[in-house]
């Protein structure tokens, strides 16, 4: 039997989960789980990365001997080194609105359909190239000789090896979707020092080992993985075949397919996909769906307010209101910064002309049923997309554990959902481990059978529990699609 620790964080919390590696199967425990979210210095949203850190490094110590370490994490977000590899500030939060109107300025110096051909990534607010356009001109960036995605960064820190992993170099905008190399013409057109970049490393090769003075037990290899957290969860996915869509639905939701090559198109550019590297040379064909982050925002609102606001309370509610009453399109810029969801999703519906909620469970319906009508424009329009058809939806993630969000998924896109496992990321992030180590062998799919063994998954068909017809979810569609 081999232990393999998997970190994984989360834009709400990170987790050290231990993966026992043998007789072909996995399983996990937790060995630490501490709390994540921005904090607002000076105006300005930021990572307490250094709290992040000690959190890694109390769980590592906590899972007892170790046969490697791997880390994921959300995407975009860096921190700059100086010329000795020491930390200049804290990282930026990617909520953060020091790049509201970034995208415009870069798009004056390289059009969008010009970048998206070269990145292949959908334009969001917070993609890094945005973040370091932002930070022309200050005397951080001007100090910097290095610059680390955040499991990288930790990785550094743990090894002392300074790289950037591919799936989320893949996220940043500066790298060539279909090269996998870094765009030097980009980063030179916009001004960009290129020292900032560190070398590109594949997931599933040795990074380092941890330093003696982080006080492990042993001389512990550290090997890359997926450490973008989707890339992980997708080698979690429990899929057989090419015919899947996978939902990672967490804080955000990642909603796609798994490919061989990017799809560069004007036309999936117009609808906002973005090509993300994958592990194994896969393609992460995507779009980022707001996910659970306006529920979560919504149950902090209510909870300041002395609100009730128990959870699976609230779901049992709100499957007892009917179906579709209100729809707002869940992607919106206003649900995008932390505030008051609420009050934003009953400014939403009246602008569209529709009755706002009026009360709880009638707002947490209308964002699960949101969602639901997200999930489904998703997975349609990456089918079409890409020329591939769908006839299965695997949900990854801590939304498998929302049960009505499942099925409400299941009948708007008129597709069973299989939901499982929670906690994906780390699952994935253990077997690229395994594989590297030589504990495991074979391709993606070798993985995926390793990984679901053991597995407990539900099912949910569409129309199971007498849900919206097609039609009906079409209509609401249209209401959306009018704002």
């Amino acid at each position: 039997m081999s232990a393999f620790a998997a970190v994984d964080l989360g834009a709400s919390s990170g987790r050290v989960i231990v993966g026992t590696v043998g007789d072909d199967r996995v399983a996990l425990r937790e060995a630490n789980r501490f709390p994540n979210g921005p904090v607002r210095v000076g105006g300005s949203l930021h990572w307490d990365v250094l709290g992040l850190y000690r959190g890694v490094l109390d769980g590592l110590r906590a899972a007892g001997p170790l046969d490697g370490v791997g880390i994921d994490s959300w995407a975009v977000d860096y921190g700059l080194l100086d010329g000795d590899g020491e930390l200049l500030g804290t990282p930026f939060h990617y909520r953060d609105a020091r790049t509201d109107g970034v995208p415009d300025k870069v798009f004056a110096t390289i059009p969008a359909p010009q970048l998206y051909a070269r990145t292949g990534l959908q334009v969001q607010p917070f993609n890094t190239v945005f973040q370091l356009v932002a930070a022309q001109g200050t005397a951080a960036l001007a100090a910097a000789r290095g610059m680390l995605l955040v499991p990288d960064l930790l990785g550094y820190w743990l090894t002392g090896v300074r790289v950037a992993e591919v799936t989320n170099a893949s996220t940043t905008g500066l790298l060539d979707a279909t090269t996998r190399t870094w765009a030097s013409d980009v980063v030179s057109a916009l001004g960009l020092p290129e020292h900032l970049l560190p070398p590109l490393r594949d997931a599933g090769v040795l990074l380092g080992h941890v330093r003696d003075d982080v006080g492990l037990h042993g001389s512990v290899p550290v090997w890359t993985v997926g450490s973008h957290d989707t890339a992980s969860a997708v080698v979690a996915v429990p899929a057989t075949g090419t015919d899947f869509a996978y939902i990672s639905c967490g804080t955000w939701s990642l909603v796609g397919l798994e490919l061989d090559h990017p799809v560069l198109t004007e036309e999936s550019r117009a609808a906002n996909f973005t090509n993300e590297a994958g592990v194994d040379g896969t393609v992460r064909y995507l779009r980022n769906v707001m996910g659970l982050w306006v529920l979560q925002e919504s149950i902090r609102t209510w909870n300041e307010a002395g609100l009730p606001a128990d959870l699976p309370d609230l779901l049992a509610a709100a499957a007892r209101v009917p179906a579709l009453t209100t729809v707002v399109d869940i992607d919106g810029p206003a649900f995008l910064p932390p505030g008051d969801m609420p009050a934003r999703i009953a400014d939403e519906a009246a602008r569209a002309g529709q009755t706002p909620p009026q009360s709880q469970a009638e707002t947490v319906r209308c964002i699960l049923d949101s969602l639901a009508l997200a999930y489904r424009r998703a997975v349609r329009q990456a089918a079409h997309l890409a020329g591939r058809s769908v006839s299965v939806v695997h949900v990854v993630g801590g939304g498998v554990r929302n049960e009505l969000l499942c099925q409400l998924t299941a009948d708007a896109t008129g597709l069973p959902v299989v939901a499982g496992p929670v906690e994906g990321a780390a699952l994935g992030n253990v077997l690229v481990q395994a594989r590297a180590a030589g504990v495991l062998s074979g391709g993606l799919e070798d993985l995926r059978a390793v990984g679901a063994r053991g597995l407990d998954l539900r099912r949910y068909e569409p129309g199971a529990t007498g849900g919206p017809s097609d039609r009906q979810w079409a209509a609401a569609e249209r209401r959306v699609e009018r704002t």
